[in-house]
């Protein structure tokens, strides 16, 4: 079954059954029962919705055991990763952008094909470079992109990295990055404490 929200703000009215039944039934049914929904939805800020339908989830719900979430930026990727969650025998949490509703990207052949899926945990690297690590998901990939097309003029390559699943998060693929650039900068929508990009510098403190 697949449950949309109008705005994931509203699905605070439904927290309890997402925390609590979806998350939970696997765990406490000795893994014989599995719970195969998605809630989907817009996340984030869009326009003129004000401070109560403008709040990311990200951190809210990956911090939830039992969940899956993902997080799309572009169009293969909502493709890609809502036939992944619908496939999944676990509940997924899919957190998209109303502001990208609107949006148009480059489609591949590929992502056309009905078989087309994208695993939920695996990152991808939107861009390749070697100066500083730029992390981000949904439309906070876009500010990462278009930074870097800006410092690419002034000779600082950054790697731009679409994390697509916040639970659970590729931490291989940030952590080859981080390895290689040796600088590294969180961008999302979400608040700063106990946010996305502060797991995330926590993981990699020091490498």
């Amino acid at each position: 079954p697949i449950c949309e929200f109008m705005t994931f703000n509203f699905s605070m009215q439904a927290i309890d059954q997402v925390v609590n039944s979806a998350a939970k039934t696997f765990y406490m049914s000795a893994g014989t029962i599995n719970v195969p929904v998605v809630f989907r939805g817009p996340n984030g800020a869009a326009a003129g919705v004000a401070a109560q339908h403008s709040q990311c989830f990200g951190a809210w719900y990956s911090h939830v055991p039992g969940l899956k979430v993902v997080s799309p930026y572009n169009c293969e990727d909502s493709r890609g990763l809502l036939k992944a969650a619908i496939r999944d025998p676990d509940p997924v949490v899919c957190l998209e952008n109303e502001i990208l509703y609107g949006a148009t990207y480059p489609v591949s052949d590929e992502a056309l094909s009905k078989d087309f899926l994208i695993p939920i945990g695996k990152a991808k690297i939107e861009r390749a470079g070697k100066h500083i690590t730029l992390v981000a998901h949904s439309k906070a990939v876009e500010t990462c992109l278009e930074g870097a097309k800006e410092l690419a003029g002034k000779g600082i390559e950054c790697e731009v990295i679409n994390l697509r699943s916040l639970r659970p998060l590729d931490d291989e693929t940030i952590m080859k990055s981080v390895m290689k650039t040796n600088h590294l900068i969180t961008v999302e929508q979400g608040w700063p404490q106990s946010g996305i990009g502060a797991e995330i510098s926590a993981k990699n403190h020091g490498k």
